[in-house]
């Protein structure tokens, strides 16, 4: 049912979707009187969201740590906050760091802080997380993964990240299409970046002055611990890829291009992850996402690589970035910034 609703998401008409549009008239009702999410600063640092207009990965969590690793290169501290969806903590707000279990604090903000370092708290409500992330780190700047819908959370940047591939669907808002808002929120907000390019689905009028990014494989780790910058397989090489993300078909086509045969292994994204999932005939190597590889660090041996990635931003982007967070009383101490993009660390 779930891959048949997206189906119709995704395409120009909606079908038998188009039998839900009294929901869908009610769901926008709703989000119009909900208004706007409070534009300002609210706990002494700058809050910047890197978010979505669609359900479902679109790319924001690259986004995030991409961005976290130039703002450092910058003298920047930064902290992140997350939902933490498909984690359940003990209690809210909780830190996470790179050994946290994703199990409580869910995949993504785990992989954030093993790739950028930075402090990290997860939280449903995303205020919250803000709140004990600024009480116990002295951050210059917030970046929250995900939260362009969360009302509660003041911010002063807003960034919306849209697959290139799959534009805004249908147009519709939930349940006859993607949408969690009006595509018209797109006019309000500081950027629009569409992953991967513009595709004939970016034929859409709020997204005429969106900026196209790609993201690069920055490299390639071992489960025992190699890492390194070129692809370990030679074109034609046979594997197994594993992705439990947003849009598993990116990957596996990212794979595609490298002249791979690749027998895909599509998760649901935040997908819980066993031993199991590694278990397929024939025997061959695997390749799966760094938000995979979290859930699975434990069972990973030299039969399995990770492709790392990262957001590769338009220089004139990052420059009306820079001078915004200036405005906003950031200071950046300009270092080497590798075209807007840094290295992942090795685990």
């Amino acid at each position: 049912m779930r891959h048949w609703v997206e189906q119709r998401w995704y395409q120009a008409n909606p079908g038998a979707l188009a039998a839900l549009t009294p929901l869908e008239q009610l769901f926008r009702r709703q989000v119009q009187r909900r208004g706007r999410p409070l534009r300002g600063r609210e706990f002494g640092v700058p809050v910047m969201v890197v978010g979505n207009l669609t359900v479902g990965g679109s790319g924001k969590s690259p986004v995030v740590a991409t961005l976290a690793r130039w703002l450092q290169k910058q003298g920047v501290s930064v902290g992140i906050v997350s939902r933490g969806y498909g984690g359940k903590a003990p209690s809210y707000p909780w830190p996470v760091t790179a050994q946290s279990d994703p199990v409580e604090a869910g995949d993504e903000p785990v992989m954030l802080a093993q790739q950028t370092g930075c402090p990290v708290f997860v939280a449903p409500k995303r205020a919250e997380a803000v709140k004990a992330l600024v009480s116990a780190h002295p951050v210059q700047l917030i970046l929250s993964d995900d939260g362009l819908q969360h009302q509660a959370l003041a911010r002063e940047i807003e960034w919306v990240i849209v697959d290139g591939q799959r534009g805004l669907g249908n147009g519709h808002c939930l349940p006859v299409g993607p949408l969690r808002e009006p595509a018209a929120r797109l006019s309000t907000v500081d950027a629009v970046l569409l992953n991967g390019g513009r595709s004939a689905a970016c034929d859409h009028p709020e997204l005429t002055s969106a900026l196209p990014f790609s993201l690069a494989i920055s490299q390639w780790r071992r489960g025992d611990g190699v890492v390194q910058k070129s692809c370990p397989f030679l074109p034609g090489q046979s594997v197994h890829a594993l992705a439990g993300i947003g849009h598993p078909q990116r990957f596996f086509d990212q794979l595609t291009q490298l002249g791979l045969a690749v027998t895909p292994h599509p998760k649901a994204d935040h997908a819980v992850l066993t031993q199991a999932d590694l278990q397929a005939e024939p025997e061959l190597p695997w390749i799966m996402t760094a938000k995979d590889a979290v859930k699975l660090r434990h069972q990973l041996n030299a039969q399995h690589w990770v492709m790392d990635i990262e957001a590769v931003l338009p220089e004139a982007l990052m420059t009306a970035f820079s001078q915004q967070l200036q405005q906003l009383g950031v200071s950046l101490h300009w270092g080497r910034s590798d075209e807007h993009t840094g290295p992942h660390p090795a685990e």
